[in-house]
């Protein structure tokens, strides 16, 4: 295993930088998740990483080592793909033994690599099938398979995911954490999908426009966003912001019309009132008999959840009840906030928490 440095690495195509003065460090053992929006230029870094793409600046270090002029193949690294790149031609057992062929590993070594690797995937009844027998699912698993049989110090994942239908990415992303606990090694993983982010990762690097723009655990980022992009990106439903002012008094957010939040005492705060964003989590609306009058508008129960939009003077409002509520549209709810974000108004700096 090792860990893996990135120190100022930027990427340019022609006079476009994709890349920017991006620094990281993914520490050994360590499943990194690299999320943003697309075109943020996670790939790209990924794909730097691996080799498959050269660096414009910066330092690239695989276990201490400089690896800017390393071909992939003495990377140590090996890449699961979004598209699987299987050989269609090849049994299960040919594409999981294909690489350790090419290295003339002995064939014992070979069957017994490739059978370890098949009884951690549950792929063993497939071994014998091509790539157009197998689903979507069982595909992914052959090629996270041949990654294993290499036993790299690194393993790199580009959305791996993104083919599958939506019960198999929740069953597929458990599998590859469960697989990461029990082999241990350093992984680099890229997903647009927070929720992957946040269910997968020991620590997220959120980018945008091609930099870094924070670091953290997933509860850290989810506690405390750096600004409003951090704020909006992590966690389903997104945020609330509703713009308003801090009262003169420092204990509630003014949203017009006699509209009010009250500000918890969690945190510090800027200076009484100041022009700022408010943001609310929609779990952390929660209905009383005080607080901010609101409007059901439309109720959307998901079972263990129901997901309310509200109407709130000028302003909509995404609430998650976690307990079942007889309401109706029409109906109208006192909605208090047990915790806030302030952002700044403009630049979208986090303000206070």
């Amino acid at each position: 295993m090792a860990d893996v440095s990135l120190h100022q690495v930027r990427k340019r195509f022609g006079t476009i930088e994709v890349v920017r003065a991006v620094d990281v460090e993914v520490a050994d053992g360590e499943f990194c998740v690299l999320v943003g929006p697309s075109g943020c230029g996670k790939s790209t870094l990924l794909r730097m990483v691996a080799g498959l793409e050269e660096i414009s600046d910066g330092e690239i270090r695989i276990a201490g080592q400089v690896v800017n002029r390393l071909p992939p193949k003495e990377r140590d690294i090996a890449m699961v793909f979004q598209n699987y790149a299987l050989y269609p031609h090849m049994t299960v057992f040919e594409n999981m033994a294909f690489s350790l062929r090419l290295a003339h590993e002995p064939e014992t070594q070979v069957k017994a690599r490739v059978g370890e690797a098949a009884q951690v995937l549950g792929l063993q009844p497939y071994l014998e099938r091509y790539p157009r027998q197998l689903s979507g699912g069982q595909r992914q698993r052959v090629a996270m398979g041949r990654a294993i049989v290499r036993k790299p110090r690194v393993f790199l994942f580009d959305e791996p995911l993104s083919n599958l239908d939506a019960a198999l990415r929740v069953a597929m992303r458990t599998e590859i954490k469960a697989l990461h606990q029990r082999l241990a090694t350093t992984s680099i993983y890229v997903t647009h999908d927070q929720i992957e982010a946040m269910t997968m990762a020991d620590r997220i690097v959120v980018m945008d426009a091609g930099r870094v723009v924070q670091i953290g655990t997933p509860l850290g980022l989810y506690d405390a966003p750096v600004n409003r992009f951090v704020a909006g990106f992590i966690g389903s439903p997104a945020m609330n912001f509703l713009p308003g002012r801090l009262s003169d008094s420092g204990t509630a957010v003014e949203l017009g019309a006699d509209l009010r939040v009250a500000v918890p005492a969690n945190g510090a705060l800027p200076p009484a009132g100041r022009p700022c964003l408010l943001g609310v989590r929609p779990e952390h609306l929660v209905p009383g008999p005080d607080g901010l009058p609101a409007t059901v508008r439309v109720i959307e129960p998901t079972g263990a959840d129901t997901h309310l939009l509200c109407r709130a003077g000028p302003h909509d409002l995404t609430v998650l009840l976690r307990e079942r509520r007889d309401l109706r549209i029409g109906d109208t709810l006192r909605l208090s906030a047990q915790r806030v974000h302030l952002f700044h108004p403009e630049t979208g700096e986090r303000l206070a928490a």
